[in-house]
């Protein structure tokens, strides 16, 4: 009881809970101090790193010695005839494929153009286009020259992300919405600032570091909107980052990776021979790391506060045992999906290595595995560290919450409790009708 007679909630009495509340205040007053902090670095290296096209002119000359510049223009095939080669002779005969293609655009826009006979007698891709077919075509102007470039698959690709959106907002409404928002500015930030930053000279993996802060705050606040779960899931996805930048800076360099193992890699040492390619590869590292975070963090620390708002008593520790719990199972199937993601993407690789009659030893020795082995082992480090250090965070730094909810029964009830007084109503409000689908998807005013 307190001293004017009113009984004080669970047991506890005035005073802890007090404390209670001014260290969970604090807490989250430090941690947003620290975000500011890192906010403001972020915001004084995107000044400084902001692309400037000093390297563009030297970098787009050695492109074009390779053909990476070339001129693409969307075509239709027109016809497609096959017939003896024009080099074909009697000793040596030899069979083509001649197509002739309308270019929608370009010098030669509307005009039937004949592209460079295909030999169908060589090995390897030989394009088999019909009719009708919509392909994309090179033009290089010095020569004027049109040659074959690739199937046009936009619209497929504009279909599949129209059908992809309209899934995310019918059942994420406005949370599915900025999801899709903060999508679109993560893609925008890796076009428009970390490749033409790293191509003007900048360093990498720095350019990396402030473009993955800056698809952190972005991502957090505009997906999940600002609350302490979120801030708190931003502080340990920040926190495991640098934790898994550090190991795998350690161990990319005792690896001793070059970055030219790649295809992609030799021809961007070609075009542009100052840009770092170890470094490069560990900034790509951390960004891909920093997908599988934001999911595992959010993930944690609302599990947490769900855990807490349904038993207002429990403790720091047993808070932090039940998320642990809830971690495990987690954190086993995040890694298992890193493992799956880097393998499927480089499945012909492991064809290739599968009848080359080496040891598994020397497979994964080689760079091309052994870069994807680093990456998978490093990102799931980091992961794995992210469970303990977010739980921790929600368990200690929701004091306040915890302790201001179980003092009285006259606060204000909490998002878990508001939404099942709400169902609970359904019926009632509706005049005894059947529950359905829109009584149970998520609210705009029940976001944290």
């Amino acid at each position: 009881m307190t001293e004017t007679g009113r009984p004080c909630g669970h047991g506890h009495p005035p005073e802890a809970r007090s404390r209670t509340g001014w260290l969970g205040n604090r807490g989250l007053l430090g941690v947003l101090v620290l975000l500011g902090g890192v906010l403001a670095a972020t915001v004084v290296g995107v000044v400084a790193f902001w692309p400037k096209g000093a390297g563009s002119g030297a970098v787009a000359e050695g492109a074009g010695q390779v053909g990476l510049t070339s001129e693409r223009f969307a075509a239709q095939v027109q016809s497609v005839r096959e017939a003896p080669c024009s080099y074909s002779t009697a000793e040596n005969p030899q069979n083509c494929r001649a197509v002739v293609v309308v270019p929608s655009s370009g010098p030669d826009a509307q005009t039937p153009v004949t592209l460079p006979e295909f030999n169908l007698e060589q090995t390897g891709y030989v394009p088999d286009p019909a009719p009708g077919d919509r392909i994309v075509v090179g033009y290089e102007p010095a020569t004027d020259f049109y040659f074959y470039a690739d199937v046009d698959r936009r619209v497929a690709l504009w279909v599949l992300a129209g059908l992809f959106a309209v899934f995310v907002l019918v059942l994420g409404r406005l949370r599915g919405l900025r999801s899709l928002i903060s999508t679109a500015l993560t893609g925008l930030l890796l076009v428009g600032f970390v490749a033409p930053s790293i191509l003007d000279g900048h360093e990498p993996l720095l350019v990396a570091v402030v473009a993955a802060s800056v698809i952190a705050f972005a991502s957090f606040y505009l997906t999940h909107g600002p609350g302490p779960e979120t801030t708190i899931a931003l502080a340990g996805t920040l926190g495991s980052l640098g934790l898994t930048l550090g190991i795998s800076a350690l161990f990319f360099g005792a690896a001793r990776f070059t970055g030219v193992a790649t295809e992609e890699g030799a021809i961007l040492s070609f075009v542009s021979g100052g840009i770092d390619l170890s470094s490069l590869l560990l900034a790509g590292a951390m960004i891909g790391a920093l997908g599988a975070l934001d999911d595992v963090t959010i993930t944690q620390a609302v599990a947490v506060a769900e855990l807490r708002r349904a038993d207002p008593t429990m403790g720091a520790s047993r808070l932090v045992a039940a998320g642990l719990r809830v971690g495990r199972a987690h954190i086993a199937s995040t890694i298992n999906t890193l493992l799956l993601a880097y393998v499927g993407a480089a499945m012909p690789l492991l064809l290739l290595f599968a009848v080359s009659d080496q040891s598994w030893g020397m497979v994964a020795n080689s760079e091309l595995i052994a870069v994807e082995i680093a990456r998978t082992l490093c990102g799931s480090i980091g992961l794995v560290a992210a469970v303990p250090l977010v739980t921790a965070l929600a368990a200690v730094l929701g004091g306040e919450e915890r302790a201001g909810r179980a003092g009285d029964g006259s606060g204000a009830r909490t998002r878990g409790s508001f939404l099942r007084a709400r169902l609970r109503r359904q019926p009632a409000e509706a005049g005894g009708r059947p529950a359905t689908w829109d009584d149970f998807t998520p609210r705009d005013e029940l976001d944290f």
